[in-house]
């Protein structure tokens, strides 16, 4: 949902409107933009809104946002915030610990963790997320140990993907029915974040447990492209056997195979329809979504959509609607994504 756009305001004026809107957003901060750059004044934010979490993208000029003490003793809303680029670079400076943060990273803090500090260079666009501290369950001494290690966990690509995901497909979650699910499964992979680097071993197996299904969901769709992507394979990398993962999605009312399939097949038809991908065959779509069998994938489809995918295509080119196609797009909580 689009929050700001400021491209028809004079400089002055449009961040003046930036600043107002980011303060509203996200809380009481200290806010500089690039001087080098004064000649642009557009920036934009969207902000969309899954249950207990807010996924927010803004664009425009180099900006510094810094939050010190006095500023939390003026913002009672205290969160937990993880910040990422879609395009450009960015700084986090966390009390004395500071770290680059590229395309492929994620940083994360706590309002009451100190003083902190992300500024973005040059043009570019941020994606990050928001919640309620509340939510996470956790203390914030635990909180505040995971903050500088967070580059080290196996869970922030995790994290990564889910988030990015979500924001890939905001518009139509955010107004579905599936939107509370999905900002609960990102709690989840929070939470599993957090424990991975700042809790002692008995709290690290407490919640691994707890939020075993959700990663699992979460690895599995990071790697919907892999064709050796199997049952063995993801109960080896989660260090349990394959009985106990089917017993685990079961649990969850998952059914692991039909499931895969399912997101695989989402994501075939979206390239199958983008402009950009109207250059490659359908064959080699198909298995660049783990589709090792053209025979096998195009069966499927129809299954899923009522047409074959060179129907689809077509109708995609032609800009007319799709008929009976609904799958979700796959990044709630289990029950979600199997309905």
């Amino acid at each position: 949902m689009l929050m700001l756009d400021t491209a028809d305001l004079q400089a002055a004026e449009a961040w003046d409107q930036f600043y107002a809107a980011a303060v509203a957003g996200t809380g009481i901060c200290g806010m500089t933009h690039d001087p080098g750059l004064e000649g642009v004044a557009r920036w934009r934010i969207e902000q969309w809104q899954f249950g207990p979490v807010s996924i927010i993208t803004t664009s425009g000029p180099g900006t510094r946002y810094w939050q010190t003490t006095r500023h939390l003793r003026m913002d009672s809303w205290n969160t937990i915030a993880g910040m990422t680029q879609i395009s450009g670079r960015s700084g986090f400076i966390w009390n004395d610990f500071q770290r680059v943060v590229d395309v492929g990273d994620l940083a994360l803090t706590n309002k009451s963790a100190g003083f902190w500090e992300y500024n973005r260079t040059g043009i570019n666009e941020s994606l990050s997320f928001l919640i309620e501290f509340d939510q996470i369950g956790l203390p914030e001494s635990m909180v505040h140990a995971a903050v500088p290690q967070v580059q080290h966990s196996a869970i922030t690509p995790l994290l990564l993907n889910q988030v990015r995901a979500v924001h890939q497909n905001a518009d139509r979650l955010a107004a579905g029915p599936v939107a509370e699910a999905v900002g609960k499964s990102t709690v989840a992979l929070v939470r599993a974040l957090v424990a991975s680097v700042g809790a002692g071993a008995r709290t690290r197996r407490e919640i691994a447990e707890e939020t075993l299904l959700v990663r699992v969901l979460a690895y599995v769709r990071a790697h919907l492209t892999d064709p050796d992507l199997t049952a063995a394979r993801i109960a080896h990398v989660h260090n349990i056997s394959v009985r106990s993962l089917y017993r685990l999605c079961e649990a969850g009312d998952v059914r692991l195979e039909p499931w895969i399939i399912q997101q695989r097949l989402v994501g075939a038809r979206k390239d199958l329809a983008a402009p950009q991908f109207a250059y490659r065959t359908i064959e080699g779509i198909a298995r660049s979504w783990g589709f090792t069998n053209a025979s096998h994938f195009t069966r499927r489809f129809r299954r899923a959509y009522g047409m074959t995918p060179r129907a689809w295509r077509e109708v995609s080119r032609l800009g007319r609607p799709a008929g009976s196609a609904r799958p979700d797009g796959g990044v709630g909580t289990a029950q979600a994504q199997e309905r």
